[in-house]
């Protein structure tokens, strides 16, 4: 029996969400559109836009509606991607920020839909966190004054060089 995950992220947009659902499954492998409602007389879109729909990003599930433009999307919430290489972060952040997306600070970018992503090495955890502060000291320092993050910047300042 499969398991479903127990929380799924429900992301509310204005009148975009089947061009963000689309967006979005382009970029990762093990990505797809599960299920699509659309809308009848008197909803806040158009007859037939979508409503909602249940999609797989990188095996991880997530739901959108279109809502109407009652809510918007804040930095208060933002899914973080984890990279293995500057080569993985490079082609995210390039792909997300794509089309009318804007830059960050630490990672952190807003793509053109107002959703707020942070693309992160999954190595950043262990620098920040070395159990020598001025090691860690470095890192953070380091990273304050970046909006990309550049692996090999971090790894240089951990190792204090």
């Amino acid at each position: 029996m499969i398991q479903k995950q127990k929380i799924t992220p429900f992301l509310w947009f204005d009148q975009n969400a089947e061009e963000a659902v689309r967006f979005y499954t382009s970029i990762w492998k093990d990505s797809k559109v599960l299920s699509e409602s659309r809308w009848g007389e008197g909803g806040p879109v158009p007859k037939g836009a979508l409503m909602t729909a249940k999609f797989q990003l990188a095996g991880q599930e997530f739901i959108a509606l279109n809502g109407g433009p009652r809510f918007r999307f804040t930095e208060a919430i933002s899914l973080v991607v984890h990279c293995e290489s500057q080569q993985e972060i490079d082609v995210l952040w390039e792909k997300l920020i794509a089309g009318g997306g804007a830059p960050g600070q630490c990672g952190w970018l807003k793509d053109k839909f107002g959703l707020s992503w942070q693309v992160v090495p999954t190595a950043l955890g262990d620098l920040l966190g070395d159990k020598e502060p001025a090691k860690a000291g470095r890192v953070g320092a380091a990273l304050l004054k970046m909006s990309k993050i550049d692996l090999a910047t971090l790894q240089k300042a951990h190792a204090g060089q």
